[in-house]
């Protein structure tokens, strides 16, 4: 028995929901955004709710029914309040800037590393070593947020590197001399 597929999803004022065929579609202040869920689970739409069914007891009927309302959770709580990924920046002559559409990110390399900003996404830079991800999209914001950490990974012995905001860095002595 599913206990994440088997909560009802609760739609909040000023957002809608339809489904069609395989297709939910959800609409409200932050944006639009569908998901296309498999044919064998059953999505209706009841007044101010969302219930996800599934056909049967089946392993791939059970795993596809709690992945489903998660999905349609996350667009419901994306569109009406959306995501935010903050990222901090530690180092001396790291900094983060923002040049049209693009994030440039100077960590240390022979070169500046520029990051397209994908359509659905914001991205700010208050200061040269934070910058803010912005959007409806979970998987989108996270994506954006762990491809610009991978630039350069905060190391252990300084802390220096991309890292989230309140994330903990286990630190680690370095060597000693004798």
């Amino acid at each position: 028995m599913s206990r994440v597929g088997n909560k009802v999803i609760n739609i909040p004022a000023g957002v809608t929901a339809n489904v069609e065929n395989n297709t939910i579609v959800v609409k409200g202040p932050k944006g639009e955004l569908s998901y296309t869920f498999n044919a064998d689970i059953k999505v209706e739409v009841v007044g101010a709710e969302i219930k996800v069914t599934r056909p049967s007891e089946e392993k791939a009927h059970r795993a596809l029914h709690g992945t489903t309302r998660a999905n349609i959770q996350n667009m419901v709580t994306g569109v009406s309040e959306g995501y935010e990924k903050v990222l901090e920046i530690v180092g001396v002559g790291y900094r983060a800037s923002l040049q049209g559409n693009v994030l440039v990110l100077n960590m240390g390399y022979s070169h500046p590393v520029n990051m397209p900003i994908p359509a659905g996404l914001t991205v700010t830079c208050p200061s040269q070593t934070e910058v803010h991800v912005l959007g409806c999209d979970k998987q989108l914001v996270g994506e954006f947020a762990a491809n610009a950490r991978k630039v350069r990974g905060p190391e252990p012995y300084k802390g220096k590197g991309i890292h989230y905001r309140g994330e903990y860095i286990r630190r680690k002595e370095g060597k000693k001399a004798k």
